[in-house]
């Protein structure tokens, strides 16, 4: 697995068909978070803390056939479509195969939700 020490390194090294996909979700996430996102673990994480992976909130990871878009509380996001999937302990996400599969108005819900969570953790 290649090592990357910028996003851009990253986001170059996708297929065109996963460009096109972070190429939609990232205006989407940086409208939510901005300026928050930076590589850990080898793969884009957006977190309100002082260093990457501290609070984390999103991620995206590329695989070979889909992207995996994440929140770390995601099983506390109130997901009317249903599209989120359970994942290891708080953690849920979707699996992103086209562009065509974000729904932005969704998509911003989803990411307005993560980032009150979190931020209400942080607080309390």
């Amino acid at each position: 697995m290649a090592k990357f020490t910028t996003m851009d390194e990253y986001l170059d090294s996708l297929p065109e068909a996963q460009r096109e996909i972070t190429g939609r979700l990232l205006p989407l996430i940086e409208a939510v978070l901005p300026g928050t996102g930076a590589l850990w673990h080898g793969h884009p994480v957006w977190s309100l803390g002082p260093a990457p992976g501290k609070s984390p909130v999103c991620y995206f990871k590329a695989y070979p056939g889909h992207v995996a878009f994440g929140f770390w509380r995601g099983q506390s996001i109130t997901d009317p479509s249903g599209r989120l999937s359970a994942g290891a302990r708080e953690m849920a996400g979707v699996k992103l195969r086209t562009a065509a599969d974000i729904a932005p108005e969704l998509f911003t819900g989803w990411l307005k939700q993560a980032l009150e969570l979190e931020q209400n953790r942080s607080t309390a």
